[in-house]
């Protein structure tokens, strides 16, 4: 697949199945991440990689996190399952870094095109994935359990692994409802 078609005709996949990338495509993927726009060569974010045991224990976290903000029991009961929707997981979060030129807008937009850059290299090489966010990564309890520090965001989880079925394309939008040019005459 072309750079172009894959852009034009990128969708997430909630349905994922093993296997998950592993070796080259992996590797592949984790590059993706590092060549996204990064001013001033910052690397203002920071990635864990999630697979086996690795998906129970986040899901005991998101049940933690559920449990300790009042959540509904079947949101409690639910928790534990979240992670195990794909064979593997990708926590991308920022790693501010001070600086008097690079706000950490941009850090943070930095590493929001690492996760989808990320998720365009899964495609690219045969799999599929989906970013997701929610409450979880929004979440102290999640946050601390993970090691990431309290000034940083959680910017999504990046659910990775092979496509379970086609999704259908979705409609193409119109640019001119979202595109203006300027000065208006």
């Amino acid at each position: 697949m072309d750079a172009l078609t894959l852009l034009l005709t990128r969708r997430s996949q909630p349905r994922l199945s093993a296997p998950a990338p592993q070796g080259e495509a992996l590797e592949n993927i984790k590059l993706a991440a590092l060549r996204t726009p990064d001013h001033a060569s910052l690397a203002p974010w920071q990635f864990l990689v999630i697979e086996g045991k690795g998906l129970d224990q986040l899901g005991a976290l998101f049940e933690q996190s559920a449990i300790d903000n009042d959540k509904s029991e079947r949101e409690i009961q639910r928790a534990p399952q979240l992670p195990v929707r794909a064979p593997m997981i990708i926590v991308v979060a920022t790693n501010y870094q001070e600086h008097e030129k690079v706000p950490q807008v941009e850090q943070l937009g930095s590493a929001a095109c690492a996760t989808m850059a990320m998720q365009m290299a899964a495609v690219a090489q045969g799999f599929q994935g989906i970013w997701r966010t929610g409450a979880y990564a929004h979440c102290p309890v999640v946050k601390a359990g993970l090691g990431i520090a309290e000034e940083n965001e959680i910017v999504g989880f990046l659910y990775l692994g092979t496509p379970v079925q086609e999704v259908p394309q979705k409609p193409v939008p119109e640019t001119s409802e979202f595109f203006k040019p300027w000065p208006q005459k």
